[in-house]
């Protein structure tokens, strides 16, 4: 179960006979080329659609606890479907199968813009997280399939074009749309780089007959399993802030069914003869370390992408555009360097490449553990270059250290964990960072507070300052003005409050990133690793 090996046979036996170990036909570097951007607009989506919800919850009447679901319905339906499509392909055929929700990506994108009210929009968007949720793990088993070892950097440079490009450039193309256009063009901006994916994909995947047999023999307690589980975890990290955490009944709920479920689907996994997911791939030391390098990388990748326009919004007063424009200079310089990144594993072992490029994403975090109320655009630009260097060196290599000597067989399982765990990672990072923040926002506000009293000769004079201020500015009871200076000088604490918490946000990015660093001193040399099948 979980299985490619027949679609990978019926590719190898349509190659010319004495073609090269290294040649690819163009036809299949089409298909990964199709494939590859379908990933990429699936996490686009993610981003693009998060930096517009203000817009769009006002636009359908959603309050922003309930519109918070917008998001969260894609998500949960996202990472549900993920470590499914390894069987399902083997099931409806990798061109049925990809083609199929590829249509139903774009269909769903166009139904999304047009929806009515808040029901509606969650609807759409869980079915259309189910549909995108399948381009990304399709595109990696693609990846390791179809192309020859040596061709694999190639094919996960591109890869990593939707794994952290993607992420980097949403918002400033969300953040463009909304204000010139309107939000509904978020979701348009899908039909034509869709269109032509579909036309790829249409193009270069080889027909296949469905093997619906399969579908008797699935792993059924595991799917049932699994899918309860991540929908509840999913949930738990995204609502769980906002709702309390475990002072909330349905979160406590929530988790103990999800702890449940996760539980028991390992237990099937490790135990039934035909498990959907070959879960001893992760007892083999690349892949378990690029796991959890990889999941550490998620956390990073996604919490940075969330924090950073948190910051400009809140601190600063930033729009949608002028927050793009800011994390534009994460995006472009990948855009850039990433093409290069395969040329570099010719030459250096990639474990180094790694290496560098998680110390160079740490140290963009690091650079910004000191911020004051005068940070923003300008004192950004380089932490975030120094950022999108990073995160261009890792994820190629990563991924090729990760899944090296992984066989066509496990294809599915090594593709389906490792895009799951990334996602994953990136929930847990931003339900963690919206609790230090305003865990830390209280704590540094308790210590600020303790310095600004009135017995302070400092503070009295501000107070005094201010008062006048407002007397001089057409506050005639002095009192009123008194009040004024008071709430002016708690706001001026609770902001500089919420700097010092967004400093630490960014101190706990950079220190995951080095735990990740750590994660790649355990990875062996790919040359070391058995090639296995897939090679």
């Amino acid at each position: 179960m979980g299985t490619l090996q027949p679609a990978l046979n019926a590719t190898s036996a349509n190659l010319p006979a004495a073609a090269a170990p290294t040649a690819v036909s163009t036809k299949t570097w089409i298909a990964v080329i199709g494939a590859t951007l379908g990933a990429f607009m699936a996490v686009l989506n993610i981003q693009i659609v998060n930096a517009s919800l203000a817009d769009i919850q006002g636009a359908i009447g959603a309050g922003i606890d309930d519109g918070g679901w917008i998001s969260t319905s894609y998500l949960i339906a996202e990472i549900v479907v993920i470590p499914l499509s390894g069987w399902l392909a083997q099931v409806f055929s990798i061109r049925i199968y990809l083609l199929t929700n590829a249509i139903l990506f774009l269909v769903l994108s166009a139904a999304c813009a047009l929806a009515q009210d808040l029901s509606q929009m969650i609807v759409l968007r869980a079915i259309q997280g189910f549909t995108g949720g399948v381009l990304i793990p399709m595109a990696f088993t693609l990846i390791i399939m179809l192309l020859p070892r040596a061709k694999q950097p190639v094919g996960l440079a591109l890869f990593a074009l939707s794994a952290t490009f993607a992420p980097a450039i949403g918002p400033t193309i969300g953040g463009y749309l909304t204000e010139n256009f309107g939000w509904q063009y978020i979701f348009y901006v899908n039909l034509v780089p869709g269109a032509i994916m579909v036309g790829m994909l249409w193009y270069a995947l080889e027909p296949k007959p469905m093997k619906l047999a399969l579908l008797r023999e699935g792993d059924w307690a595991g799917i049932i399993t699994m899918a309860i589980g991540l929908s509840a975890l999913q949930t738990v990290l995204e609502e769980g802030n906002k709702d309390d955490w475990f002072g909330s009944p349905f979160i406590v709920k929530l988790s103990i069914i999800a702890a449940v479920a996760l539980t028991a689907f390992l237990i099937i996994e490790l135990t039934v003869k035909k498990p959907l997911l070959n879960l001893r791939l992760l007892v083999r030391r690349n892949f378990g370390f690029g796991m959890l390098a990889n999941f550490l990388l998620g956390i990073a990748l996604y919490g940075s992408v969330f924090i950073l326009p948190q910051y400009l919004a809140r601190i600063q007063g930033y729009n949608a555009e002028q927050i793009g424009m800011v994390l534009a200079w994460t995006g472009l310089p990948q855009l850039v360097l990433i093409p290069l990144v395969p040329r570099l594993m010719q030459k250096f072992d990639a474990r180094i490449i790694i290496g560098v490029g998680f110390v160079l994403f740490a140290a963009s975090n690091f650079m910004n553990i000191n911020m004051t109320n005068d940070y923003a655009a300008d004192q950004l630009l380089w932490p975030n270059i120094v950022r999108a260097i990073g995160q261009a060196l890792v994820m190629a290599p990563l991924s090729a250290v990760a899944t090296a000597g992984i066989e066509a067989e496990n294809a599915g399982s090594a593709s389906g964990l490792f895009n799951m765990m990334r996602n994953l990672g990136g929930a847990v990072g931003i339900a963690l960072l919206q609790t230090v923040l305003s865990k830390r926002e209280q704590y540094h506000s308790n210590v600020l507070m303790q310095s600004v009293s009135v017995f302070e000769e400092a503070t009295r004079t501000r107070l005094e300052q201010l008062t006048q201020y407002f007397v001089n500015h057409g506050v005639l009871d002095r009192a009123d003005a008194a009040h004024r200076a008071y709430v002016a000088i708690g706001h001026t604490v609770q902001k500089q409050a919420y700097i010092f918490a967004f400093s630490d946000t960014f101190y706990l990015l950079g220190m995951a990133l080095i735990v990740a660093l750590i994660a790649v001193f355990f990875l062996k040399r790919p040359g070391q690793v058995s090639a296995g099948g897939a090679h």
